[in-house]
């Protein structure tokens, strides 16, 4: 195993915009990446096994529910904490960012939000210390990118909810204590239900063969008949507006998860490029080398300013749903690009496991699609700005 070298590109000084607070917990975060994630992952990826000896690491930095009140066994930290977590992850690996995203946006924040307090006392200081982790149960093997066409459904038997139906590509399902699920009443009004592992009729298989996220663990929740008990209801929030709501969290921590990949791919092809000689001479000092390298490091910046800009919104509550949505497909497509760039940058062997940059390409190639693709939220700007919706 190569030693991890990586170095953070900070051309702009964006390091002076961030609190003492900010980089300790930044700093913390990359460490245990350099310590439990780097020597790891290249196997966990060739693999396709998710290491699940780094969940006690995940949780000792804070990366399950940073944001939740300390109450309930979060850190209680800001929206730029939680951020910067999630870049640091997603240095190490798109797919141990993922698990990390999951349980901290689509598990716990609607918990948080839309439970009750006998809810969050019951499932949040678990999965903040990940002794519980969890799956959130929206997208359906017929309804991705238009949720609301979900089949998925729960009848009311008088002393308990009787669920069935399945979800599709769900991060951590085969390995999960608790699932947040999104399901149609009989009014076809989309509620929350907290499923818990061990309730008879609902199973969470494994989905083999990915080429992408091959360190994380990708599944579906599949419900036959399971009796949900009434109290597993989340009360204070229905409506597709609901889990709409929690990936709007997720998809601000994907837009600064990214820029660790994309971080990655840049410092990886720029120490390359120093030390790898052609034609008498570093393939840095030639022209097109450069041009891709500075194109990095420009696209790179942009994106920090992008995401520190966000992060004061969610801050002041003021973030919207649009802004969200443009940080993440901006930020996914450079990411992408880098990757792309990079691999090109180190020919042959950038395709090897002994540099990281194609298992980053491959798992950028999942994360443009999740979580919103790259189309719909264009799409999501568009009707923002011109108040006409293309959707249909």
């Amino acid at each position: 195993m190569k030693p991890d070298l990586f170095e953070s590109p900070d051309y702009y000084n964006i390091d002076d915009l961030l609190t003492d607070e900010h980089k300790l917990i930044r700093d913390a975060a990359r460490e245990w990446v350099k310590r439990d994630v780097s020597p790891i992952i290249e196997e966990a990826a060739q693999d396709a096994k998710f290491p699940k000896s780094i969940i006690p690491g995940l949780a000792s930095i804070g990366a399950f529910g940073p944001y939740i009140p300390e109450e309930y066994g979060g850190a209680g930290l800001d929206q730029i904490s939680y951020g910067l977590i999630m870049q640091e992850i997603e240095r190490g690996d798109s797919g141990v960012r993922s698990t990390a995203s999951v349980q901290s946006s689509l598990v716990m924040y609607p918990i948080w939000k839309y439970g009750n307090e006998a809810q969050r006392k019951k499932y949040l200081p678990k999965l903040a210390s990940g002794e519980w982790m969890g799956s959130f149960g929206l997208t359906e093997p017929d309804h991705g990118s238009n949720p609301s066409g979900m089949v998925t459904n729960f009848k009311d038997k008088g002393d308990h909810y009787l669920l069935n139906g399945a979800k599709l590509w769900i991060s951590n399902s085969p390995f999960c204590d608790v699932a947040v699920v999104w399901a149609k009443n009989e009014e076809g009004r989309i509620h929350g239900l907290v499923v818990e592992r061990g309730m008879e009729g609902f199973s969470t298989p494994e989905t083999h063969n990915k080429w992408s996220l091959r360190a994380s663990a990708t599944g579906e929740l599949i419900f036959q008949d399971v009796k949900v008990p009434k109290e597993n209801l989340l009360p204070n929030k229905s409506g597709l507006g609901a889990p709409l709501g929690c990936l709007d969290s997720a998809r601000y921590g994907i837009a600064w998860g990214v820029i660790g990949a994309a971080m990655d791919c840049y410092d990886t092809a720029l120490r390359y490029s120093k030390e790898r000689i052609q034609f008498g001479k570093p393939i840095g000092g030639f022209q097109l080398q450069q041009k891709k390298l500075a194109e990095m490091i420009t696209e790179i910046t942009k994106a920090q300013l992008l995401c520190l800009r966000l992060g004061q919104l969610k801050n002041e509550n003021r973030a919207t749903s649009a802004q969200i949505s443009m940080a993440k497909r901006n930020n996914v497509d450079m990411a992408l690009k880098i990757a792309r760039d990079a691999r090109q940058m180190l020919g042959g062997m950038g395709i090897t496991g002994e540099y990281p940059i194609m298992r980053h390409m491959m798992n950028l190639e999942s994360v443009v699609t999740y979580e919103g693709t790259h189309d719909i939220h264009l799409l999501i700007t568009g009707l923002d700005i011109t108040g006409l919706n293309a959707f249909k």
